[in-house]
């Protein structure tokens, strides 16, 4: 195992079982621990200098989550997302996306929707300058805003899980030829619906931009793949 995580602060009001989780999670979608990649207890608990307990229950709620595998007498396993995996999440993202939209053009307030159109100029100047880890991170807090607007809490935790499951491989569909001048005029559309409160318009949106992301998203790993054959 080559990844290093950092030692948990042990002052946080979450609950210790949580921060290892987190921890280890954001390792896996950063890269530090690689695909097919084996994950020690015992090595994951003396770097962020807690016991193998709260690693062990980290590493089961990461199973149900997807992030890892589990095999009985062989050990623990960092997953390796499938295009039929990829297939999966999307199928259910255009759902929920599409439940968030419509819920968020009848609940949003006017402070969210000025900082929609804050995070659709910002986007703009990163797609400007080409920095695709910035357009992805404002992407993520453009979309957390929208969550937030449809006052549903367990919708809003249901679609970030999906979500950070794919964030590793997100890069590669944002930097396809295309797809930013794609994203922004999908967004706008998106901002636009909500704003004027059209509920079917704004569903129709967020599925048209899901469905468009998954697309490119299978575009790139397609051609990709035949580029490494």
């Amino acid at each position: 195992m080559s990844g290093h995580l950092q030692p948990i602060r042990l002052d946080s009001y979450k609950p210790l079982r949580e921060l290892v989780c987190e921890n280890i999670r954001q390792a896996i979608i950063d890269g530090t621990f690689s695909p097919g990649e084996r994950l020690m207890e015992i090595q994951l608990a003396d770097e962020m200098g807690v016991s193998r307990t709260p690693v062990r229950e980290a590493i089961r709620k990461l199973e149900l989550e997807g992030f890892v595998v589990m095999i009985p007498r062989r050990g623990t396993y960092v997953a390796d997302i499938s295009i039929k995996d990829i297939t999966e999440i999307y199928e259910v993202r255009t759902c929920l996306d599409v439940l968030a939209a419509g819920l968020a053009a009848e609940r949003i307030t006017d402070e969210e929707l000025e900082t929609l159109n804050v995070y659709l100029h910002e986007i703009g100047q990163h797609v400007a300058n080409m920095d695709i880890d910035k357009i992805v991170e404002v992407d993520t807090a453009f979309h957390d805003v929208l969550y937030t607007a449809s006052r549903n809490e367990r919708l809003r935790s249901i679609i970030n899980n999906l979500r950070e499951q794919l964030t590793g491989i997100r890069g590669r569909s944002m930097s396809y030829p295309g797809r930013l001048v794609e994203t922004m005029d999908e967004h706008r559309y998106l901002v636009d619906a909500i704003a004027a409160r059209d509920v079917e318009r704004a569903q129709h949106a967020a599925r048209i931009h899901i469905e468009n992301a998954e697309h490119t998203l299978m575009r790139s790993l397609t051609e990709h793949g035949n580029k490494k054959a």
